[in-house]
């Protein structure tokens, strides 16, 4: 077991504890208090991301054709990954559905002027700033894949005599650093959007869809083992 695969299995059971913690959360926070706690919870949890994009780097560093080959992942959660990870723009896809399905869950009590205050009552002004915000990710997904499709072209070059082997390999941990940041950058970025209610609900789903897929992969790989 790599020292990275030895990480991730405890991260991601701190992530579970962290998953339990933001559903007993008081919501909606009634008291300042509550508000308090809430917005401490939000950071615990971006700070556990921040934690794991600071280790793949420096893992990363020792050596990316691992991080790529990603052995502590299933098989089904490497057929999701966009380069070595979750693709960025899937934070918006969440956000759409999670306020679809809350929206639809209220929408007696929304027609009669009543505020839930969860992410089926986003604002306008919230929707038009997601909006843009997811603009701008795909613009910079679409650049950073770019980029790996001209590492990838440039590959066949290995086979010359003069190739630098070398300065192909830090390119492409250059390229994971950069989807990386968006990744984490994209997760902050909507959160600030949110209420601390909101976000507290929003990182309760992307943490279980996170943790759903896992299981769900890892089940599958033990069932084709025998």
């Amino acid at each position: 077991m790599s020292t990275f695969t030895a990480f991730y299995t405890a991260w991601s059971d701190q992530l579970q504890q962290l998953l339990r913690q933001l559903c007993s959360a008081p919501k909606p926070p009634t008291t300042q208090d509550h508000l308090h706690h809430l917005n401490h919870l939000v950071n615990k949890v971006l700070s556990h991301y921040a934690e794991y994009y600071r280790v793949k780097a420096a893992a990363a560093e020792r050596d990316v054709l691992d991080i790529f080959a990603a052995p502590w992942a299933s098989a089904f959660e490497k057929s999701l990954h966009w380069i070595a990870g979750w693709r960025p723009t899937t934070v918006f896809h969440l956000v759409y559905t999670e306020s679809s399905i809350l929206f639809e869950s209220h929408i007696v009590d929304i027609l009669r002027g009543v505020r839930t205050g969860d992410l089926g009552d986003l604002s306008p002004t919230q929707f038009r700033r997601v909006s843009e915000l997811q603009c701008e990710t795909v613009k910079e997904e679409n650049a950073i894949t770019d980029e790996l499709s001209e590492w990838q072209h440039s590959v066949s070059d290995l086979m010359g005599a003069t190739t630098d082997v070398d300065k192909m390999i830090e390119r492409l941990v250059t390229v994971v650093r950069k989807a990386d940041d968006l990744r984490l950058r994209t997760l902050k970025r909507v959160v600030d959007l949110l209420t601390p209610q909101q976000a507290v609900e929003f990182l309760i789903a992307a943490v279980e869809l996170q943790q759903g897929i896992r299981e769900w992969g890892m089940n599958q790989d033990r069932e084709c083992s025998y």
